[in-house]
């Protein structure tokens, strides 16, 4: 992979993150909460909503438009009673005092209502476990790539198979009392199945999707699995639609690394060994 392809890569990657996090802080001026805590950030009270316990605010503005059944402490901002009500006690430390005592505290203008998006933490530390898994079974995961190109609808159905008989195998395993130890091993081996399977799938999204911006190049596998790995996390993040591609993700990819442990019958003939390659070339002479 070339320095400039990884870099150009690099700051794709940085500059969605960036693109992700910043307009998840401008979705709103501030978070509506329902329960006592401590956020980071403006916050406030709904009307009609009662929050029960103590509401910490850190480097924002509390505006209470409900009820608050507890405290309400504010350090780095302001409290605004909206027509809500406070049964306990209000404490406040302005902007203008942390900004004196900690000159590099953020304000609650420039801190705003940021709440860093952890589901997309979360995809991209799943992408890690991915990645790393098919720097460890690389031959596994071509495999299952291969099963997905040849058999993608058949990859479906095995992979909701195996997931249908997940419980019933805990259950003999359970009660055959000897193997129980067994169960753990068996639900460590469906994570790694599926952090292979969506490898694969990566691998072929990214290939397919780098072929058809440079058709007359192909990229290297790392690069396909990153770049795929990219597309997929961004599909998840969709709301309600990334659920299903979620789901089809795990569906798809433990079907076809489950179909490696088949014998592929286009490559297999009936008594197991290969069949013979056909015979071409030009007709034969009859005289």
């Amino acid at each position: 992979m070339k320095f400039s392809t990884a870099a150009w890569l690099l700051g794709a990657l940085v500059f969605t993150a960036a693109l992700l996090s910043t307009s998840q802080a401008a979705l709103a001026d501030a978070k509506s909460v329902d329960h006592g805590g401590t956020y980071v950030g403006s916050v406030v009270v709904e009307p009609g909503q009662t929050v029960e316990g103590t509401l910490n605010v850190l480097f924002g503005n509390a505006t209470i438009e409900g009820t608050v059944d507890g405290d309400v402490n504010v350090v780095g901002g302001d409290i605004d009673v909206h027509g809500g009500n406070v049964t306990g006690q209000t404490h406040v430390i302005s902007n203008a005092v942390t900004q004196t005592i900690v000159p590099w505290a953020p304000s609650a203008e420039s801190y705003g209502s940021y709440q860093p998006d952890h589901r997309m933490w979360w995809r991209i530390a799943w992408d890690v476990v991915a990645l790393v898994m098919f720097l460890i079974f690389p031959l596994r995961s071509r495999m299952a790539l291969d099963r997905l190109e040849q058999h993608p609808a058949m990859a479906t159905l095995g992979g909701l198979c195996g997931l249908v008989a997940v419980f019933p195998v805990s259950l003999l395993l359970l009660f055959s009392i000897i193997l129980i130890p067994l169960i753990p091993v068996e639900f460590v081996l469906l994570a790694a199945a599926v952090f292979i399977g969506k490898a694969a799938l990566a691998l072929l999204v990214g290939r397919r999707f780098y072929e058809l911006l440079q058709p007359k190049s192909t990229p290297a596998p790392l690069l396909a699995l990153i770049i795929g790995l990219v597309l997929l996390t961004a599909a998840e993040l969709v709301p309600v639609l990334g659920i299903m591609v979620t789901l089809l993700i795990i569906l798809v990819g433990l079907g076809a690394v489950l179909l490696t442990f088949v014998p592929d019958w286009h490559t297999v003939g009936p008594s197991g060994t290969p069949p013979r390659p056909v015979i071409g070339g030009p007709p034969m002479p009859l005289g």
